[in-house]
């Protein structure tokens, strides 16, 4: 073994971490008699050779002798290796067939290249082991071939007749699901692909095994999913889970045995009859898509089960529907609102916090957070390591959904002096039902310190004080704002003096006794502020005297002057002027041909609102609502205030996205705690622009 290994320089290759030098020694680990060497050696591997799925000289090097690793039947831990040549193996190019040498990454783009080559090439070691003794190897090597040979249609057929002769059901479920990826790969072999999966799903096969074939069916080939797909398989559900509960019931213990009694290690087994049951449920989602009605109704089974591991995978596949799909979703919010009362801590927070996502559409599971959090005050507040409070996911979900009945538990946290972080920046949806708590937020507001840690705790004070329109309230709740308006230190000052005028803009007319600050600002504004700061003061003192001419000199010169920042930011401050911010029209007009998108955005809805003519501004909007997904909630706010009729193809873009069923900003792999309550805002908007409501 290993002929020749030391005849490479392997000094001069290179891995993740420089000269390649001990590779042969991890090679030789790999093959090693004990078990913790070659654990070792696997990580090292990984570690330096393909560090984070990366392909080096050195990788390509090792190739030939990985693949007489997995050939010699007395290595033991085979299955690691053959996963590992997969991952080197696996890579895509994109369907570039040709690497252009003057491209920047030419080098790691070839290397990659040559190892797919080389690891394809060797793919006929992995046939033989299709039948090894070794049944973690049998494991593994159906999805190798899928994902790797150059024969697609050997490899199905091979599958086709493991699939009969093999006895491990998991290996059998391990050639269904290679089959789903050759049918991803070859297009040309789906029919072949549903055909034969379309027969595993048949009474012929164990439950498990036909579970699988519908879920790579739901993977590969979506329309071939029957109608009543989903009550099909929760009958499939409760059938393996009935089947592990009769082994486990039959399966005698010992006089010895100190465990649970039968009924519940039943039970426990149960729950745990296929540990792929979940990867299944997953793929089976990702096929039925947009079918939200048929997902609701798989989740609905799921979360009505007794095993909290499987209600628990329930939640988090809840979390991904509603993330990316618009729907009914009343009786499913109800099921996830009677997890948040479980005695399992996981399951309850996780459910908790699903429900914090939602805002409005949690409302169906407020009586069952109101329960959890009056009968558990623990829940209230939580505090991880050395960081702020935080409002527990319980407490949080009813804020946001705009129960008044948590006012009362809000109250209790201030009264203990502390702000928990969120809780004051989150009242919005709580609105004037939280006026309760204003004198709480302003005391602790003028008394918070005027030091390096301001920014986080005045910001959410400020931003509580906004949401509750304080000063009609109290009157010292200007005095509370202009003290950290003065006071900020030079270090986070921006961001306090941004989030005072915001908070000074909300309460309108109220905050008259900050006029002349705000007028000092306009006119020498201090050093190391941003020009946006300006435009916010503009802001600010137009929402308390409504004088556009005290205002729009400053606003003009920032539209006209350098800071992008400075221009986007006096473009949203003139639209809210409306007819009398006219006179700054042209310079408006100006930015729609920005470099910047969003101040082209801001720019279109002003110049439209300030000129009530959307000639000019529609197709800049028009635009950005095609390739900005994120802008449209400012466009459909233009066209809820505004009027569609003027505005070529607006009612076509309204209509379209009431009836779209995928969330707007559902895009990527990115996420955010406000997806769901900015897509229900969009939604909101567009209904409004259909009836002209306000």
């Amino acid at each position: 073994m290993f002929a020749g290994i030391d005849e490479v320089d392997w000094a001069s290759l290179e891995h993740s971490y420089g000269p390649a030098d001990n590779v042969p020694e991890l090679l030789r680990g790999l093959a090693s008699a004990d078990p913790s060497e070659r654990e070792s050696a696997l990580d090292g591997m990984y570690g330096t050779v393909h560090h984070h799925g990366d392909v080096y000289d050195s990788t390509l090097a090792c190739i030939p002798f990985l693949m007489e690793l997995v050939a010699d039947p007395l290595v033991e831990d085979r299955a690691a290796i053959i996963e590992l040549l997969t991952s080197i193996g696996g890579i895509d190019l994109d369907g570039d067939d040709e690497l252009d040498p003057d491209d920047e990454g030419f080098e790691d783009a070839a290397n990659y290249a040559m190892a797919a080559s080389a690891v394809t090439a060797g793919c006929e070691v992995f046939l033989d082991l299709a039948g090894d003794h070794d049944r973690e190897v049998r494991l593994v090597v159906p999805l190798t071939l899928a994902s790797l040979h150059s024969d697609p249609v050997r490899v199905l057929r091979l599958l086709r007749h493991r699939l009969e002769v093999e006895k491990d059901d998991e290996v059998r479920l391990a050639c269904v699901e290679a089959g789903g990826r050759i049918a991803l790969r070859h297009k040309d072999l789906t029919p072949d692909v549903v055909e034969w999966l379309t027969t595993v799903t048949g009474p012929a096969y164990c439950t498990g095994l036909r579970l699988g074939a519908l879920a790579q069916l739901a993977r590969c080939a979506p329309a071939a999913l029957p109608h009543d797909v989903v009550p099909w398989v929760n009958t499939m559900l409760r059938r393996l889970d009935e089947e592990a509960a009769a082994i486990a019931a039959a399966d005698p213990l010992p006089a010895s045995f100190t465990g649970p009694p039968r009924e519940i290690r039943a039970a426990a087994v149960a729950g745990l009859a296929a540990p792929w049951t979940a990867d299944l449920l997953r793929t089976l989602h990702t096929g039925l898509g947009d079918r939200v009605e048929d997902r609701i109704a798989l989740l609905a089974d799921q979360l009505s089960r007794t095993d909290r591991d499987r209600r628990l995978d329930a939640v988090r596949m809840s979390e991904n529907l509603l993330r990316t799909w618009r729907g009914a979703y009343d009786d499913l919010v109800v099921l996830l609102g009677e997890q948040v009362g479980d005695c399992e801590p996981r399951l309850a927070d996780a459910a908790a916090g699903v429900l914090g996502g939602l805002f409005q559409l949690a409302v169906p599971a407020a009586d069952a957070l109101l329960e959890r959090v009056e009968a558990d005050p623990g829940c209230w507040v939580r505090s991880w390591g050395e960081g702020p409070a935080r409002l527990g996911p319980a407490v949080m979900a009813l804020v946001r959904a705009g129960d008044p009945r948590v006012v009362p538990v809000l109250a209790g946290i201030l009264g203990q002096g502390d702000a928990a972080g969120d809780l004051a920046s989150s009242l919005d949806g709580l609105g004037t039902a939280a006026a309760p708590l204003a004198p709480a937020l302003c005391d602790l507001l003028a008394g918070v310190r005027l030091d390096g840690r301001l920014p986080e705790r005045a910001t959410p004070l400020l931003r509580g004080l906004s949401a509750l329109r304080a000063a009609d309230l109290l009157p010292d709740a200007v005095p509370a704002v202009l003290r950290v308006l003065r006071g900020a230190p030079d270090h986070g000052r921006e961001l306090v003096v941004g989030e005072a005028l915001r908070t000074l803009t909300a309460f309108g007319p109220a905050a008259a006794p900050a006029a002349p600050e705000l007028r000092a600002l306009l006119c020498a504004p201090p050093a190391g502020l941003p020009p946006e700061a300006g435009a916010r003061a503009a802001g600010a003192l137009w929402a308390i005297e409504r004088d556009a001419d005290a205002v729009l000199p400053a606003l003009c010169g920032l539209l006209g002057g350098p800071d992008h920042d400075g221009r986007r930011a006096a473009a949203t401050v003139v639209g809210g002027l409306g007819a009398a911010g006219a006179p700054a029209a042209p310079l408006l007009g100006s930015l729609l041909w920005s470099a910047e998108p969003w101040t082209r955005v801001e720019a279109a809805a002003a110049l439209w609102r300030v000129t009530g003519d959307p000639d000019r501004a529609w197709p800049v909007l028009r635009r950005a609502w095609a390739e900005m997904p994120h802008a449209r909630v400012r466009v459909a706010g233009a066209l809820a205030d505004l009027s569609t009729r003027e505005a070529d193809g607006a009612d076509r873009l309204v209509d379209r996205e009431l009836l779209t069923l995928r969330r707007h900003n559902a895009v990527g792999g990115s996420t955010g705690g406000h997806d769901i309550f900015e897509d229900e805002r969009l939604l909101a908007l567009c209904r409004r622009a259909v009836t002209g409501t306000p």
